[in-house]
Protein backbone atom coordinates (compact mmCIF):
# COMPACT_ATOMS: atom_id res chain seq x y z
CA UNK A 1 0.00 0.00 0.00
CA UNK A 2 1.22 3.47 -0.93
CA UNK A 3 1.94 5.59 1.81
CA UNK A 4 1.64 9.06 0.17
CA UNK A 5 -1.19 11.01 -1.56
CA UNK A 6 -0.65 11.42 -5.30
CA UNK A 7 -0.82 14.69 -6.81
CA UNK A 8 -3.02 14.02 -10.03
CA UNK A 9 -2.45 17.18 -12.23
CA UNK A 10 1.56 16.30 -11.55
CA UNK A 11 3.54 14.45 -14.36
CA UNK A 12 6.81 12.77 -13.76
CA UNK A 13 8.86 12.49 -17.16
CA UNK A 14 11.75 10.08 -18.19
CA UNK A 15 13.96 10.40 -21.50
CA UNK A 16 15.94 8.08 -22.66
CA UNK A 17 18.41 7.81 -25.57
CA UNK A 18 19.82 10.93 -27.67
CA UNK A 19 19.41 14.64 -27.45
CA UNK A 20 16.70 14.33 -30.12
CA UNK A 21 14.94 12.77 -27.69
CA UNK A 22 15.10 15.08 -24.87
CA UNK A 23 13.97 17.95 -27.10
CA UNK A 24 11.30 16.06 -27.46
CA UNK A 25 10.32 15.96 -23.76
CA UNK A 26 10.97 19.52 -23.41
CA UNK A 27 8.43 20.13 -26.08
CA UNK A 28 6.11 17.49 -24.25
CA UNK A 29 6.75 19.39 -21.00
CA UNK A 30 5.62 22.86 -22.76
CA UNK A 31 3.26 21.84 -23.76
CA UNK A 32 2.05 19.86 -20.43
CA UNK A 33 2.88 23.18 -18.69
CA UNK A 34 0.28 25.45 -20.44
CA UNK A 35 -1.99 22.68 -19.49
CA UNK A 36 -1.49 23.93 -16.41
CA UNK A 37 0.00 20.32 -15.27
CA UNK A 38 3.14 20.29 -12.97
CA UNK A 39 5.75 18.83 -14.68
CA UNK A 40 9.30 17.24 -13.23
CA UNK A 41 11.84 15.69 -15.46
CA UNK A 42 14.09 12.72 -14.21
CA UNK A 43 13.36 13.86 -10.30
CA UNK A 44 12.47 11.18 -7.81
CA UNK A 45 8.68 10.55 -8.60
CA UNK A 46 7.48 10.51 -5.07
CA UNK A 47 4.19 12.30 -5.74
CA UNK A 48 3.07 12.24 -9.76
CA UNK A 49 0.06 10.49 -10.26
CA UNK A 50 1.62 10.17 -14.48
CA UNK A 51 4.64 8.78 -15.37
CA UNK A 52 5.33 9.55 -19.18
CA UNK A 53 8.66 7.30 -20.18
CA UNK A 54 10.05 8.99 -23.51
CA UNK A 55 11.74 5.66 -25.17
CA UNK A 56 14.58 4.91 -27.63
CA UNK A 57 14.60 2.21 -30.02
CA UNK A 58 18.04 2.62 -31.69
CA UNK A 59 20.11 -0.12 -30.62
CA UNK A 60 20.12 -3.21 -28.35
CA UNK A 61 21.32 -1.99 -25.50
CA UNK A 62 19.27 1.20 -25.29
CA UNK A 63 16.16 -0.90 -26.44
CA UNK A 64 17.04 -2.65 -22.57
CA UNK A 65 16.72 0.07 -20.64
CA UNK A 66 14.06 1.63 -22.10
CA UNK A 67 12.29 -2.09 -21.19
CA UNK A 68 13.50 -2.10 -17.92
CA UNK A 69 12.28 1.63 -17.03
CA UNK A 70 8.61 0.51 -18.13
CA UNK A 71 8.73 -2.66 -16.25
CA UNK A 72 10.53 -0.13 -13.16
CA UNK A 73 7.35 2.00 -13.14
CA UNK A 74 4.81 -0.84 -13.97
CA UNK A 75 5.36 -2.36 -10.96
CA UNK A 76 5.16 0.92 -8.89
CA UNK A 77 1.72 1.25 -10.75
CA UNK A 78 0.88 -2.46 -9.37
CA UNK A 79 2.31 -1.47 -6.05
CA UNK A 80 0.16 2.19 -6.26
CA UNK A 81 3.01 4.30 -6.43
CA UNK A 82 1.64 5.50 -10.00
CA UNK A 83 -1.62 5.81 -10.85
CA UNK A 84 -0.95 6.31 -14.87
CA UNK A 85 1.82 5.09 -17.06
CA UNK A 86 2.17 6.24 -20.60
CA UNK A 87 5.08 5.47 -22.94
CA UNK A 88 5.91 7.48 -26.39
CA UNK A 89 9.19 7.77 -28.48
CA UNK A 90 11.25 5.22 -30.23
CA UNK A 91 10.47 2.28 -28.86
CA UNK A 92 7.19 2.56 -28.30
CA UNK A 93 6.97 3.84 -32.14
CA UNK A 94 8.42 0.44 -33.57
CA UNK A 95 7.73 -2.40 -31.16
CA UNK A 96 4.01 -0.98 -29.67
CA UNK A 97 2.12 -4.28 -30.53
CA UNK A 98 4.63 -6.25 -29.07
CA UNK A 99 5.00 -3.92 -25.94
CA UNK A 100 1.25 -3.79 -25.45
CA UNK A 101 1.59 -7.71 -25.28
CA UNK A 102 3.91 -7.98 -23.00
CA UNK A 103 3.47 -5.29 -20.60
CA UNK A 104 0.08 -4.28 -20.34
CA UNK A 105 0.34 -2.42 -17.15
CA UNK A 106 0.77 0.59 -19.72
CA UNK A 107 -2.07 2.62 -20.29
CA UNK A 108 -1.29 3.89 -23.32
CA UNK A 109 1.63 3.68 -26.10
CA UNK A 110 2.60 6.25 -28.45
CA UNK A 111 5.16 6.57 -31.15
CA UNK A 112 7.14 9.57 -32.30
CA UNK A 113 4.77 11.88 -34.07
CA UNK A 114 1.64 10.94 -31.81
CA UNK A 115 2.04 14.03 -29.29
CA UNK A 116 -1.37 15.70 -30.32
CA UNK A 117 -2.80 12.12 -29.80
CA UNK A 118 -0.93 11.83 -26.08
CA UNK A 119 -2.06 14.87 -24.48
CA UNK A 120 -5.76 14.08 -25.52
CA UNK A 121 -5.54 10.98 -23.80
CA UNK A 122 -4.91 13.48 -20.39
CA UNK A 123 -7.42 15.25 -21.29
CA UNK A 124 -5.14 18.26 -22.50
CA UNK A 125 -5.30 20.45 -25.99
CA UNK A 126 -2.14 20.46 -28.13
CA UNK A 127 -1.53 23.74 -28.66
CA UNK A 128 -0.45 24.82 -31.97
CA UNK A 129 0.67 28.21 -30.97
CA UNK A 130 3.37 26.89 -28.73
CA UNK A 131 5.14 25.12 -31.31
CA UNK A 132 8.83 25.67 -31.11
CA UNK A 133 8.72 26.30 -27.69
CA UNK A 134 9.55 24.14 -24.67
CA UNK A 135 10.21 23.47 -21.20
CA UNK A 136 14.44 23.28 -21.03
CA UNK A 137 15.72 20.75 -18.71
CA UNK A 138 19.40 22.00 -19.46
CA UNK A 139 20.34 24.48 -18.23
CA UNK A 140 19.38 27.80 -19.42
CA UNK A 141 22.51 29.04 -20.88
CA UNK A 142 22.66 26.22 -23.64
CA UNK A 143 19.76 24.23 -25.91
CA UNK A 144 19.57 21.66 -28.11
CA UNK A 145 17.94 23.29 -30.96
CA UNK A 146 15.81 20.50 -33.51
CA UNK A 147 16.50 21.65 -37.10
CA UNK A 148 14.61 18.43 -38.89
CA UNK A 149 13.25 15.27 -38.33
CA UNK A 150 13.61 11.60 -39.76
CA UNK A 151 16.06 10.76 -42.63
CA UNK A 152 16.08 9.52 -46.24
CA UNK A 153 19.50 8.19 -45.98
CA UNK A 154 19.35 4.39 -46.95
CA UNK A 155 22.14 2.87 -44.30
CA UNK A 156 21.82 -0.38 -43.28
CA UNK A 157 22.47 -0.78 -39.53
CA UNK A 158 20.31 1.76 -39.05
CA UNK A 159 16.83 1.86 -37.65
CA UNK A 160 15.78 5.49 -37.48
CA UNK A 161 13.86 6.01 -40.65
CA UNK A 162 11.61 2.83 -39.11
CA UNK A 163 10.73 4.89 -36.13
CA UNK A 164 11.21 8.29 -37.56
CA UNK A 165 9.95 8.39 -40.93
CA UNK A 166 11.50 10.25 -43.62
CA UNK A 167 13.18 13.72 -43.30
CA UNK A 168 11.79 16.85 -42.66
CA UNK A 169 13.17 20.23 -42.50
CA UNK A 170 11.90 23.20 -40.05
CA UNK A 171 11.60 26.11 -42.19
CA UNK A 172 14.45 28.36 -41.82
CA UNK A 173 12.16 31.22 -40.77
CA UNK A 174 10.70 29.66 -38.21
CA UNK A 175 14.34 28.35 -36.40
CA UNK A 176 15.40 31.81 -36.71
CA UNK A 177 12.17 32.89 -34.53
CA UNK A 178 12.95 29.59 -31.93
CA UNK A 179 16.32 31.07 -31.64
CA UNK A 180 15.49 34.49 -30.91
CA UNK A 181 12.83 33.38 -28.26
CA UNK A 182 15.80 31.11 -26.97
CA UNK A 183 18.19 34.08 -26.64
CA UNK A 184 16.16 35.82 -25.29
CA UNK A 185 15.57 33.68 -22.49
CA UNK A 186 19.06 33.34 -21.76
CA UNK A 187 20.27 30.68 -23.96
CA UNK A 188 23.87 31.55 -25.14
CA UNK A 189 24.75 28.18 -26.82
CA UNK A 190 22.66 26.28 -29.93
CA UNK A 191 23.70 22.56 -30.23
CA UNK A 192 22.48 21.74 -33.70
CA UNK A 193 20.82 17.92 -33.91
CA UNK A 194 19.17 16.35 -36.75
CA UNK A 195 19.11 12.69 -38.32
CA UNK A 196 21.21 14.17 -41.01
CA UNK A 197 21.82 18.18 -40.50
CA UNK A 198 23.83 18.14 -43.95
CA UNK A 199 20.42 17.06 -45.73
CA UNK A 200 19.02 20.44 -43.90
CA UNK A 201 16.17 22.31 -46.92
CA UNK A 202 16.32 19.62 -49.82
CA UNK A 203 12.92 18.72 -49.02
CA UNK A 204 11.69 22.21 -48.86
CA UNK A 205 13.76 24.28 -51.00
CA UNK A 206 15.26 21.84 -53.53
CA UNK A 207 18.63 22.18 -52.46
CA UNK A 208 20.89 22.26 -49.32
CA UNK A 209 20.61 25.10 -46.78
CA UNK A 210 22.33 24.11 -43.69
CA UNK A 211 25.18 27.19 -44.85
CA UNK A 212 22.22 29.93 -44.85
CA UNK A 213 20.37 28.72 -41.57
CA UNK A 214 24.10 28.69 -39.79
CA UNK A 215 24.23 32.31 -41.71
CA UNK A 216 20.84 32.97 -40.20
CA UNK A 217 21.15 31.90 -36.68
CA UNK A 218 24.75 33.55 -36.58
CA UNK A 219 23.13 37.00 -36.95
CA UNK A 220 21.26 36.19 -34.07
CA UNK A 221 22.12 38.90 -31.25
CA UNK A 222 23.45 37.08 -28.12
CA UNK A 223 24.05 33.65 -29.16
CA UNK A 224 27.48 32.98 -28.65
CA UNK A 225 28.28 29.64 -29.74
CA UNK A 226 26.79 27.72 -32.50
CA UNK A 227 27.63 23.82 -32.94
CA UNK A 228 26.66 21.67 -35.58
CA UNK A 229 26.24 17.94 -34.73
CA UNK A 230 25.42 15.05 -37.00
CA UNK A 231 26.64 15.83 -40.19
CA UNK A 232 26.56 12.81 -42.83
CA UNK A 233 29.86 12.32 -44.92
CA UNK A 234 28.76 11.91 -48.21
CA UNK A 235 27.26 14.98 -50.23
CA UNK A 236 28.96 17.02 -47.25
CA UNK A 237 28.02 20.68 -48.69
CA UNK A 238 31.09 22.92 -48.71
CA UNK A 239 29.90 26.29 -47.85
CA UNK A 240 29.40 25.22 -45.17
CA UNK A 241 32.62 25.23 -43.95
CA UNK A 242 33.02 28.99 -45.30
CA UNK A 243 30.27 29.88 -42.96
CA UNK A 244 32.50 27.79 -40.14
CA UNK A 245 35.36 29.83 -40.84
CA UNK A 246 34.12 33.35 -41.78
CA UNK A 247 31.57 33.36 -38.35
CA UNK A 248 33.02 33.33 -35.08
CA UNK A 249 30.03 32.51 -33.21
CA UNK A 250 30.09 29.14 -34.86
CA UNK A 251 32.15 26.98 -33.27
CA UNK A 252 35.08 25.45 -35.07
CA UNK A 253 33.82 22.12 -34.25
CA UNK A 254 31.93 19.04 -36.55
CA UNK A 255 30.46 16.20 -35.45
CA UNK A 256 30.27 13.91 -38.33
CA UNK A 257 29.65 9.69 -37.81
CA UNK A 258 31.84 7.87 -40.15
CA UNK A 259 31.11 4.64 -38.89
CA UNK A 260 33.94 2.61 -40.81
CA UNK A 261 36.41 3.08 -43.37
CA UNK A 262 36.66 -0.13 -44.84
CA UNK A 263 35.54 -0.05 -48.45
CA UNK A 264 34.31 -3.33 -48.22
CA UNK A 265 32.29 -2.54 -45.18
CA UNK A 266 31.15 0.95 -46.41
CA UNK A 267 29.75 -0.49 -49.59
CA UNK A 268 27.49 -2.76 -47.19
CA UNK A 269 27.10 -0.37 -44.74
CA UNK A 270 25.43 1.53 -47.83
CA UNK A 271 26.99 4.84 -46.90
CA UNK A 272 27.67 6.10 -50.17
CA UNK A 273 31.46 6.92 -49.79
CA UNK A 274 35.18 5.47 -49.79
CA UNK A 275 37.95 5.25 -47.56
CA UNK A 276 39.72 7.81 -50.25
CA UNK A 277 36.71 9.91 -50.24
CA UNK A 278 36.64 9.57 -46.30
CA UNK A 279 39.85 10.95 -45.86
CA UNK A 280 39.98 13.58 -48.61
CA UNK A 281 37.24 14.84 -47.00
CA UNK A 282 38.64 15.05 -43.32
CA UNK A 283 41.64 17.07 -45.01
CA UNK A 284 39.09 19.46 -46.97
CA UNK A 285 37.94 20.24 -43.69
CA UNK A 286 40.87 20.93 -41.59
CA UNK A 287 42.65 22.47 -44.49
CA UNK A 288 39.36 24.71 -44.52
CA UNK A 289 38.45 25.72 -41.13
CA UNK A 290 41.95 25.42 -39.17
CA UNK A 291 41.67 24.06 -35.70
CA UNK A 292 38.44 22.68 -36.06
CA UNK A 293 37.82 19.80 -33.56
CA UNK A 294 36.48 16.66 -35.09
CA UNK A 295 34.09 14.14 -33.85
CA UNK A 296 32.90 11.04 -34.95
CA UNK A 297 31.63 7.67 -33.90
CA UNK A 298 32.47 4.00 -35.15
CA UNK A 299 30.87 0.86 -35.38
CA UNK A 300 32.59 -2.14 -34.69
CA UNK A 301 31.79 -5.87 -35.16
CA UNK A 302 29.35 -5.29 -38.13
CA UNK A 303 28.43 -8.46 -40.12
CA UNK A 304 31.17 -9.99 -42.08
CA UNK A 305 34.41 -7.41 -40.32
CA UNK A 306 37.19 -9.23 -39.96
CA UNK A 307 40.48 -8.65 -38.30
CA UNK A 308 42.43 -7.12 -40.85
CA UNK A 309 39.23 -4.60 -41.13
CA UNK A 310 39.35 -3.99 -37.91
CA UNK A 311 43.22 -3.50 -37.79
CA UNK A 312 42.82 -1.49 -41.27
CA UNK A 313 40.16 0.76 -38.81
CA UNK A 314 42.90 1.49 -36.06
CA UNK A 315 45.82 2.02 -38.15
CA UNK A 316 43.21 5.08 -39.80
CA UNK A 317 42.46 6.31 -36.55
CA UNK A 318 45.97 6.43 -35.26
CA UNK A 319 46.45 8.34 -38.23
CA UNK A 320 43.56 10.34 -38.43
CA UNK A 321 44.08 11.72 -34.79
CA UNK A 322 40.34 12.68 -34.24
CA UNK A 323 39.98 15.09 -31.62
CA UNK A 324 36.71 13.08 -29.78
CA UNK A 325 35.68 9.90 -30.99
CA UNK A 326 33.01 7.21 -29.39
CA UNK A 327 32.18 3.49 -30.66
CA UNK A 328 29.46 1.17 -30.83
CA UNK A 329 29.43 -2.36 -30.98
CA UNK A 330 27.40 -3.27 -33.99
CA UNK A 331 23.62 -4.03 -33.08
CA UNK A 332 21.74 -6.72 -35.20
CA UNK A 333 18.48 -4.53 -36.00
CA UNK A 334 15.38 -5.87 -37.20
CA UNK A 335 13.78 -4.56 -40.54
CA UNK A 336 16.91 -3.39 -41.38
CA UNK A 337 19.30 -3.79 -44.65
CA UNK A 338 22.06 -5.55 -42.32
CA UNK A 339 19.33 -7.90 -40.45
CA UNK A 340 20.12 -10.41 -43.98
CA UNK A 341 23.50 -10.60 -43.26
CA UNK A 342 25.13 -13.04 -40.76
CA UNK A 343 25.69 -11.45 -37.05
CA UNK A 344 29.23 -13.51 -37.45
CA UNK A 345 31.40 -11.46 -34.84
CA UNK A 346 30.87 -12.69 -31.16
CA UNK A 347 29.62 -10.33 -28.69
CA UNK A 348 32.83 -10.79 -27.11
CA UNK A 349 35.20 -9.81 -29.89
CA UNK A 350 32.80 -6.83 -30.63
CA UNK A 351 33.85 -5.96 -27.09
CA UNK A 352 37.54 -6.37 -27.35
CA UNK A 353 37.40 -4.31 -30.77
CA UNK A 354 35.67 -1.61 -29.28
CA UNK A 355 37.62 -1.39 -26.02
CA UNK A 356 40.80 -1.18 -28.91
CA UNK A 357 39.17 1.71 -30.41
CA UNK A 358 38.37 3.73 -27.33
CA UNK A 359 42.49 2.93 -25.60
CA UNK A 360 44.15 4.19 -29.13
CA UNK A 361 42.03 7.56 -28.60
CA UNK A 362 42.71 7.96 -24.91
CA UNK A 363 46.06 7.91 -25.79
CA UNK A 364 45.47 10.50 -28.85
CA UNK A 365 43.88 12.44 -26.64
CA UNK A 366 46.46 12.65 -24.19
CA UNK A 367 48.33 14.24 -26.37
CA UNK A 368 45.88 16.63 -27.99
CA UNK A 369 45.09 18.08 -24.57
CA UNK A 370 49.16 17.93 -22.88
CA UNK A 371 49.70 20.04 -26.22
CA UNK A 372 47.01 22.57 -25.02
CA UNK A 373 48.71 23.21 -21.60
CA UNK A 374 49.97 26.68 -21.29
CA UNK A 375 47.24 27.86 -24.17
CA UNK A 376 43.99 30.42 -23.20
CA UNK A 377 40.67 29.06 -24.51
CA UNK A 378 37.46 30.76 -24.26
CA UNK A 379 35.47 28.64 -21.82
CA UNK A 380 31.48 28.28 -21.15
CA UNK A 381 31.00 27.48 -17.29
CA UNK A 382 27.97 25.03 -17.40
CA UNK A 383 27.83 24.28 -13.72
CA UNK A 384 29.66 24.49 -10.16
CA UNK A 385 29.98 20.49 -9.22
CA UNK A 386 31.89 19.76 -5.52
CA UNK A 387 34.86 22.46 -5.32
CA UNK A 388 35.48 23.08 -9.12
CA UNK A 389 33.63 25.24 -11.32
CA UNK A 390 33.31 23.21 -15.20
CA UNK A 391 32.86 24.40 -18.40
CA UNK A 392 33.54 23.57 -21.92
CA UNK A 393 35.73 24.90 -24.59
CA UNK A 394 34.10 25.60 -28.33
CA UNK A 395 35.55 22.04 -28.93
CA UNK A 396 33.70 20.54 -26.67
CA UNK A 397 29.64 19.68 -26.73
CA UNK A 398 27.80 18.82 -23.19
CA UNK A 399 27.99 15.17 -22.00
CA UNK A 400 30.20 13.45 -24.70
CA UNK A 401 33.36 15.73 -24.57
CA UNK A 402 36.02 17.23 -22.28
CA UNK A 403 35.20 19.36 -19.70
CA UNK A 404 37.54 22.38 -18.12
CA UNK A 405 37.55 21.93 -14.34
CA UNK A 406 38.71 25.39 -12.11
CA UNK A 407 38.96 25.39 -8.53
CA UNK A 408 36.33 27.21 -6.51
CA UNK A 409 38.04 27.53 -3.74
CA UNK A 410 40.61 30.02 -5.77
CA UNK A 411 38.69 31.41 -8.20
CA UNK A 412 34.71 32.85 -8.37
CA UNK A 413 33.02 32.36 -11.61
CA UNK A 414 29.46 32.58 -12.91
CA UNK A 415 27.31 29.35 -14.61
CA UNK A 416 26.43 30.66 -17.92
CA UNK A 417 28.96 33.10 -18.55
CA UNK A 418 32.11 32.91 -20.94
CA UNK A 419 35.22 32.96 -19.59
CA UNK A 420 38.96 33.68 -20.89
CA UNK A 421 41.09 30.56 -19.06
CA UNK A 422 44.65 29.69 -19.16
CA UNK A 423 44.79 25.28 -19.05
CA UNK A 424 47.58 24.86 -16.24
CA UNK A 425 47.32 20.96 -16.79
CA UNK A 426 45.63 18.29 -18.87
CA UNK A 427 44.60 14.47 -18.30
CA UNK A 428 42.99 12.08 -20.74
CA UNK A 429 38.95 13.93 -21.16
CA UNK A 430 39.71 16.74 -18.92
CA UNK A 431 41.61 20.23 -18.38
CA UNK A 432 42.01 22.02 -15.29
CA UNK A 433 42.38 25.80 -15.58
CA UNK A 434 42.72 29.43 -14.01
CA UNK A 435 41.30 32.89 -15.45
CA UNK A 436 43.66 34.86 -17.52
Amino acid sequence: MRARTLKKNKVHVVTLGCSKNLYDSEVLMGQLKANKFEVEHETDPDDAAIVIINTCGFIGAAKQESIDAILRYADAKKRGFVQKLIVTGCLSERYKGDLEKEIPEVDAYFGTGDLPRLLKTLKADYKHELVGERLLTTPRHFAYFKISEGCDRPCSFCAIPLMRGRHVSIPLETLVEQSKRLAAGGARELLLIAQDSTYYGLDLYGKRRLADLLKALSDVEDIGWIRLHYAFPAGFPDDVLDVMRERSNICKYLDMPLQHVSDRILASMRRGSTKAKTTGLIAAIRDKVPGIALRTTLITGYPGETLKEHEEMLDWVRDTRFDRLGVFEYSHEENTFAFSLRDSVPAKEKKRRAQALMALQQGISMELNAAKVGKTFQVLIDRKEGGDYIGRTEHDSPEVDNEVLVDAAKHYLRIGDFADLRVVGASEYDLTAEPV
